[in-house]
């Protein structure tokens, strides 16, 4: 029988990638293969992971790739509009995407330093994709708000509202998903790392924290079998 794969978020952890891909009993010809969105920012090889995950659209039958919300905020900023889209991708860790092509910032927010292929696969990306009684999504769809104290520092807040930023990204990003199934589905999703995968009765979360010095996660369903790199 034909298995599903899910992979969670890479953030241009393109070693981590390698070796995940390398471990999973995948059979290229039939199984269906997941990825939850995220490919780039903040890790070291966004270039190299793309390039992979493109090839993987090549040689596997049955591979869906989902937009994050960090392939999202790229895609939406308007460079003739206000300053916000940028500083909202500074702290996703645009720079170190930038590095990975070898180009200045400028060139990548217009995305003329990525090849073609890079470009229109970024376009493509699916905002969900459904299958056997799973439903993948980037993002959950009621992520828990930031949390507040009474005696914010300088710091804290500048932390709570980029985390409010992102926040509003991936809940624009869910809208736009528009299906937000009810049981029986269960939901598989990346996004909010979590030191082990999240798992409960309607929900899966394989998002690890690769590029916080953590495991980048697979699970293989219905089984439910985890792997990890």
């Amino acid at each position: 029988m034909s298995k599903i794969f899910a992979i969670g978020d890479i953030h241009g952890c393109h070693r981590q990638l390698i070796a995940l891909i390398a471990r999973l009993p995948l059979d290229r010809a039939k199984d269906t293969l997941v990825f939850l969105g995220d490919y780039i920012n903040r890790g070291p090889d966004s270039r190299k992971v793309l390039d992979t995950l493109i090839g993987l659209q090549r040689s596997c039958c049955r591979a869906i790739f989902l937009k994050g919300n960090h392939e999202q905020a790229l895609l939406e900023y308007n460079p003739d509009s206000d300053s916000g889209g940028l500083n909202l991708l500074r702290t996703m860790g645009i720079e170190a995407t930038a590095e990975s092509y070898g180009a200045p910032l400028r060139r990548l927010i217009d995305l003329t330093c990525m090849p073609p292929e890079h470009q229109q696969f970024l376009f493509d990306l699916r905002l969900n994709f459904s299958c056997d009684g799973f439903f993948f999504t980037h993002a959950d769809f009621d992520p828990a708000p930031p949390a507040t104290t009474t005696a914010e520092t300088p710091r804290d807040r500048m932390q709570r509202q980029q985390a409010e930023a992102q926040l509003l990204v991936s809940r624009r990003l869910g809208r736009e998903a528009a299906l937000q199934p009810s049981p029986p589905w269960t939901v598989v999703f990346g996004h909010l790392p979590h030191a082990t995968p999240l798992v409960k009765p309607d929900r899966i979360g394989i998002d690890t924290g690769a590029v916080y010095g953590n495991l980048l996660t697979a699970v293989q369903l219905p089984e439910r079998i985890f792997y990890h790199a």
